[in-house]
């Protein structure tokens, strides 16, 4: 058995498409379909079906791919470990994020700490955050909810409070605080149903016995402040995403805890990169500042 193998075996059972697997490999069709079936003939088994000129990767496929993606990942991880303590290794950082509201000021504050890291930042959906983290293609994730999983490590770094912004002449802009049950006949922007905070302040609403209506669901949570502010509608925002410079009044809930919790993932059994720790240690010293400050608002 070659490595080899096992690198075009992972990418054709990712992708189920000998073709598409080829070209992502830049390696003709029929040398692809020579390898995985030398890979079959080793192993003693077929790893895929094969219907129609179709490729499904079948149960014994799908055992040995959790394999062999572990085995592949423990050998980068090595070749990473040791070029970075050898210093021939350039600092990476990879990121996927659900929460990122107050991401901008957490890379400054990493680029003024880390400037010669190259980093890259995706905003994911859940789902897809936590398949790359756990194939190690991102070194750390932030993300809201929180994730709880056997491989994963999952550090809770604040609670975010969940505002409720109204524009400028609303008839709520002169309140400091509001009681949920206040807004049942009001009308929201929105993110759409899935993201973290959507589903969580629905649920609140919910509990306290009306849905919220919304004129609008989106899928980018920076739009609300200005559809707000342009009098579309109210809505709900973290507290990291407070803007003081935006035409907005903002109002704490009073009659419920209504808060979103931003975690930090990392996998359990990765190799935790010099920049990934630099990340670690940025993220939770400025949430703990965002907390003191918090906490000297309500004395």
């Amino acid at each position: 058995m070659e490595l080899l193998q096992l690198h075009y075996f992972i990418t054709v059972a990712r992708l189920e498409h000998v073709t598409e697997a080829a070209r992502s490999l830049h390696v003709t069709q029929s040398s692809l379909s020579k390898t995985i079936q030398r890979l079959e003939e080793d192993l003693g088994v077929l790893l895929f079906d094969r219907t129609g000129g179709k490729l499904r990767l079948n149960a014994s496929g799908r055992i040995f791919l959790r394999r062999a993606e572990r085995a592949l990942l423990e050998l980068d991880q090595g070749r990473q470990e040791v070029r970075e303590r050898s210093g021939l290794e350039q600092s990476t950082l990879k990121l996927a994020v659900t929460a990122a509201s107050a991401l901008p000021a957490i890379l400054r504050r990493y680029r003024e700490k880390m400037p010669d890291v190259q980093f890259h930042v995706q905003m994911l959906a859940t789902q897809d955050m936590i398949m790359q983290l756990q194939r190690g293609e991102v070194d750390l994730c932030l993300s809201s909810p929180p994730i709880q999983d056997e491989d994963m490590e999952c550090q809770i770094v604040y609670s975010d409070p969940i505002l409720v912004a109204v524009p400028e002449g609303h008839r709520l802009a002169d309140r400091k605080s509001i009681a949920l049950s206040e807004l049942s006949e009001e009308w929201f922007v929105g993110v759409k149903r899935g993201f973290g905070t959507r589903d969580l302040v629905d649920a609140v609403c919910q509990s306290v016995g009306f849905a919220p209506q919304y004129v609008y669901e989106g899928d980018e949570p920076a739009r609300l402040s200005a559809l707000v502010e342009a009098g579309i509608g109210i809505a709900f925002i973290p507290g990291t995403a407070r803007n003081p410079r935006e035409k907005i009044h903002y109002l704490t809930v009073e009659d419920c805890e209504l808060a979103r919790e931003i975690a930090l993932l990392s996998h359990k059994n990765r190799y935790i990169s010099k920049a990934a720790m630099a990340f670690r240690e940025v993220v939770l010293q400025y949430f703990q500042e965002a907390q003191q400050q918090e906490d000297a608002s309500q004395t």
